[in-house]
């Protein structure tokens, strides 16, 4: 039997992956080690959520497609996909071995590298990728991003020459931009650093669509879906879940980090299956695919929470393979403390609060490759700060005693003091381990993945005092609304 590449091809880009995966099997009984279509039935089981299955398939691909770069690739980055960074090095190196001018092997090597802690190299490969495709605008701006820039050594000039031509690519000029000023804040040189972020933010604000007043609406949505505590605990869910929640750039990573330098602690990284297990739920209980807000928001408060525990301890294991106690490090779970108090009451919320002018600032000055559409207008940062301390003192004045507050600032001025605080609060013994958690060799994707490879350090504290005439206007925002600054 033969089979077209493109009917499989076809099935997958339609995701119809239970198809395609039965078209695969049939082909492969001809010929079982066909490299093509183990790494495509691999892809297949990923898809559908079997990832022990996918990396086995992904792993004899690799056994079969000795001299196929782009098997080894695509290997590579089911792999990362999959969370095992780890595994994905090697399968990369082998593809950039075969074809040590590809700037796409390149790139997700240095991807990997970076995810891992291995910085110079990943420095390396930046700088591969980019003599060979000087257009790869993100790999200059990820390259910045590896360590901290110095007079003697620096991308400026480099950078300066490229922003000063006409970009027809608006989203590799907001690359350029962000990355000149983080060279320049390096450089302490925080004029040009603005200039350049404020040009940037404003380009990328340009070219979303995005309301803030739904945000700041729902807000008030939650609050009146949920107003007062969880009832008692009538299920008795293991006490797998550690949320670690707040605003991006709040620490988040940072605690992470501690928690998951603990030996009973995996980390599963930044998981969608709470609101996704929220919003299946809801669909299922009003039999309705889409429902505005407003609405998904109010049927929240009326669902089976027990179930939806388990729903979500599914979705969280099949995701991250984690067995026992795990992290969820996705920040805007701040909005659903209410409904995970109710579907995991013995799940563990730490909250991660910083100076808000500095967790403004440094949501400003990031460049989000998904999400967090009101990071790139200082006044709708403003609006949505706001918001997230109004929701985050009622979840604090219902539950005074489930949320562990941290402060990012106490945390980097007495760090043996809070970490002992934060440990207690999760039910775990004290570890030494988790006071060198630069140590820890896992690794991070987050817009934190070469900071947190540094002990603790307090240069971030107070960052945007060099900006206090440009951030004029959103400390008045702030105050205005009663937050001290």
């Amino acid at each position: 039997m033969t089979l077209p590449a493109g009917e499989v091809m076809r099935l997958m880009q339609a995701r119809d992956w239970a198809g395609a995966l039965d078209r695969i099997d049939r082909a492969l009984i001809v010929d079982a080690q066909d490299p093509r279509f183990l790494m495509q039935r691999a892809q297949c089981l990923m898809a559908l959520g079997r990832k022990a299955e996918a990396f086995a398939s992904a792993a004899l691909a690799e056994r079969c497609a000795a001299t196929d770069p782009a098997v080894l690739d695509a290997a590579g980055t089911l792999y990362s996909n999959g969370n095992d960074h780890r595994r994905a090095l090697p399968a990369y190196d082998r593809a950039v071995a075969l074809a040590p001018r590809n700037p796409h092997f390149l790139y997700n090597r240095a991807t990997v590298r970076r995810f891992l802690g291995l910085l110079a190299e990943a420095e390396d490969d930046y700088d591969r990728v980019i003599a060979l495709r000087p257009m790869d605008f993100e790999a200059y701006k990820n390259r910045t991003d590896l360590r901290t820039q110095t007079a003697e050594r620096n991308h400026v000039r480099e950078l300066e020459a490229i922003a000063s031509r006409s970009m027809a690519d608006w989203s590799g000029e907001v690359q350029i931009r962000y990355a000149l000023a983080k060279e320049y804040e390096d450089l302490s040189d925080y004029a040009k650093s603005f200039e350049q972020l404020a040009r940037g933010a404003n380009t990328r604000r340009k070219h979303l669509k995005y309301d803030i007043a739904t945000d700041v609406a729902t807000v008030q949505w939650i609050m009146d879906a949920f107003p007062g505590a969880a009832a008692a605990a009538q299920n008795h869910c293991e006490e797998a879940a550690i949320f670690i929640v707040g605003l991006p750039r709040s620490g988040t990573t940072l605690a992470e980090r501690i928690l998951a330098s603990h030996p009973q602690v995996f980390s599963a990284g930044e998981l969608d299956c709470f609101a996704v297990s929220v919003v299946d739920a809801v669909r299922r209980r009003t039999g309705l695919a889409q429902l505005p807000r407003r609405d998904l928001v109010a049927n929240s408060a009326a669902l089976d929470f027990a179930a939806l525990g388990r729903d979500y301890l599914r979705r969280a294991n099949l995701a991250s393979g984690a067995s026992g106690r795990f992290i969820d490090k996705m920040p805007l779970n701040y909005l659903y403390c209410g409904l995970i108090r109710r579907a995991l009451p013995n799940a563990k919320i730490v909250h991660l609060r910083r100076h808000p002018m500095a967790v403004c600032y440094a949501m400003f000055k990031t460049l989000f490759k998904d999400g967090y559409p009101f990071s790139y207008d200082l006044d709708e940062i403003g609006r949505y700060y706001i918001a997230y301390r109004r929701l985050m003192a009622h979840w604090q004045a219902v539950e005074p005693h489930a949320i562990h507050d941290l402060s990012y600032e106490a945390l980097v001025a007495d760090q043996l003091g809070e970490t002992r605080k934060l440990l207690a609060f999760c039910g775990l013994d004290w570890q030494d381990d988790c006071v060198q958690f630069h140590d820890n060799p896992a690794a991070s994707t987050t817009a934190s993945a070469a900071q947190i490879r540094r002990p603790i350090y307090d240069s971030s504290v107070s960052q945007w005092r060099h900006y206090e005439m440009q951030l004029a206007g959103l400390r008045g925002q702030l105050e205005a609304a009663g937050i001290e600054t």
